[in-house]
């Protein structure tokens, strides 16, 4: 039982690392013994986030823009350079584009699908060899999807792209989940509620305490929620789980 939650000594990966809830799962993940990789679209703020993790363990900054297919391969190669076994992959890298529906254009639904769900597709695709060589009996590997609770209900931000993006994300969990259990992968995804970041930003500046009063636990997500939820799905108490998306959002999708 005190090794049940315990992921010392795994090797992650978690896209999009550099701030938001990737930051947070990565702190978690570094914090608690995983051997951490991150990416992130913006080289300097990839590197800023590794130097400042890496006071809490061992992270390493891979900078890669998962917008594109090459993105992937060249991430998912970088990574196997210096890793042959990957232990989680955490696909949280994330586009976002609000408008209203009168305006909202062409260029939105390229960005925000392309990353958030061709992303997804193609980095998990590309480390298979990585994540099937980490595989051990009763312990999987783990791909662990950032999804949304936007995947899940209608948002109060005109995002047409982002919210069908991560609904999408979801059917692709349960789609991959199907596809990798016999070869020791388990797929599921988390959908986040409000937590603080950049991404929401704007949407906690306007409706802050709208979103607080809608919320059953009465309050706005922590860092510590994000990476308890990840930690779980890597750990042996997460082992058999796939094909699942589980909502850390204090019970707002209840409603």
């Amino acid at each position: 039982m005190t090794d049940l939650f315990s992921i010392r000594g795994k090797v992650a990966l978690v896209t999009g690392g550099s701030r938001g809830i990737g930051y947070m799962i990565a702190r978690g993940f570094v914090e608690n013994g995983a051997r951490v990789y991150i990416s992130a679209r913006k080289r300097e703020a990839c590197d800023q986030a590794a130097r400042e993790l890496s006071q809490y363990g061992s992270c390493v900054s891979v900078p890669a823009d998962l917008s594109i297919e090459a993105g992937a391969t060249a991430l998912a190669g970088a990574v196997a350079a210096r890793e042959p076994e990957l232990h989680i992959l955490v696909n949280n890298a994330g586009a976002n584009w609000g408008a209203p529906l009168a305006d909202y254009p062409d260029a939105a639904w390229d960005k925000v699908l392309n990353t958030n769900v061709k992303g997804v597709f193609f980095l998990t695709r590309a480390l298979l060899p990585q994540l099937e060589k980490a595989a051990r009996p009763g312990d999987p590997a783990r791909v662990i999807n950032i999804g949304s609770i936007d995947g899940l209900k209608v948002p109060l931000l005109e995002t047409y792209a982002y919210s069908a993006s991560k609904a999408a994300v979801h059917h692709l969990t349960r789609v991959l989940a199907m596809q990798l259990a016999s070869r020791g992968i388990t797929v599921n995804a988390i959908a986040p509620g409000p937590f603080e970041s950049k991404m929401m930003a704007e949407t906690l500046n306007r409706f802050r305490d709208a979103i607080v009063n809608s919320c059953p636990l009465g309050r706005i997500g922590e860092p510590e929620d994000m990476a308890g939820a990840a930690i779980f799905l890597s750990s042996r108490a997460g082992a058999y789980l796939t094909g699942t998306v589980i909502p850390v959002d204090g019970g707002i999708s209840t409603r």
